[in-house]
């Protein structure tokens, strides 16, 4: 054989190792994009905490207008929490601008949980007075303890609960609160105030609490304020349930299906037939690979180089 000869056959067998190569290097790469897009974690959980709210329309007594006062504390959503124990604000004309305490609490915590099965929000005051402005020296509202949580679990009945320990003081005055109702109390040439206690409200997939809701009317003509009008929320929580997770087909802890066995081939089926059925049966026995078929085509294109390579040493003889 030439020398020419020689160096086609080397070529060409090369040529087929770097296909099958390429071919069989493709395979786990295909199969890595070829399939469903991963989950991105999110199942539509929320939460929500708030240690205070405030939607207050002030009225001053030099002008005609009301400036508002929205302010919160501690609002949070899932995930985060924050333990803030004071809120300041500064509100044009009143006290010449100088900024005023309208919370102050040993404990005031909010808190928002969210994962793949529960949402929560949990609140807790302890020890908290709020003022309103108007009113640097006397408490709106004075409480030893409040707390609220809203839970919602995937696939159960969402839970709102609210708590109030200790005594409850309004505008100065002691008072006893009742579940489920509205206590008033009224103060001679201050105002009154509204309180609802523990307010709750579920759906089939969300939950909130709040501990105390009020309704306030003061006139305190002091500090160049002459009528506060709004509402006030203590302790709020809120969530909605994450998606439930679909129901696995396949049981869980049971046995493993049992392979189909291969129809039985009759004596009359021609040898060509049977060979392939029996080939059939053994790949589904002993199990296929996601390689296999990468395998297969390496092999094709090793016999179509072989082939070629063949031809051109045949040629190369020709020439020669």
């Amino acid at each position: 054989m030439s020398s020419t000869s020689n160096t086609v056959s080397r070529r060409t067998r090369r040529l087929a190792v770097t296909a099958t190569a390429a071919v069989l290097a493709a395979g786990p790469a295909v199969l890595a994009t070829a399939g469903p897009a991963a989950a991105t974690g999110d199942h539509g959980g929320k939460a929500g905490a708030v240690v205070l709210r405030t939607g207050l329309d002030v009225s001053l007594l030099n002008k005609t207008v009301n400036v508002p006062l929205r302010l919160a504390l501690n609002e949070v959503q899932a995930p985060a929490s924050a333990e803030k124990t004071a809120l300041s604000a500064r509100l044009d004309g009143v006290d010449g601008g100088q900024p005023f305490s309208v919370l102050r609490a040993d404990v005031a915590k909010a808190r928002a949980t969210v994962d793949d099965k529960k949402a929560e929000g949990f609140t807790q005051l302890v020890h908290a007075k709020v003022h309103v402005p108007g009113l640097p020296l006397l408490s709106l509202i004075e409480v030893d303890q409040v707390t609220s949580k809203a839970r919602c679990e995937a696939g159960k009945k969402p839970v709102a609960e609210s708590n109030l320990l200790g005594s409850v003081t309004v505008l100065g005055k002691k008072v006893t609160l009742t579940t489920g109702g509205t206590t008033r109390v009224e103060v001679p040439q201050i105002g009154e105030v509204s309180l609802a206690l523990s307010e709750t409200s579920t759906t089939s997939t969300t939950a909130a609490a709040s501990a105390l809701h009020l309704k306030v009317s003061v006139n305190p003509l002091k500090l160049n304020v002459a009528e506060v009008n709004g509402e006030v929320t203590l302790a709020g929580a809120t969530c909605t349930a994450p998606k439930a997770a679909p129901a696995d087909p396949k049981p869980q802890g049971g046995k493993p299906d049992k392979p189909v066995a291969a129809a039985p081939v009759e004596e009359k089926t021609e040898p060509k037939a049977a060979a392939k059925t029996e080939t059939k049966a053994d790949l589904a026995e002993t199990g296929g690979n996601s390689n296999t078929p990468y395998i297969a085509g390496g092999a094709i294109v090793l016999l179509v180089a072989g082939g070629g390579a063949v031809a051109m040493a045949r040629r190369g003889r020709s020439r020669a």
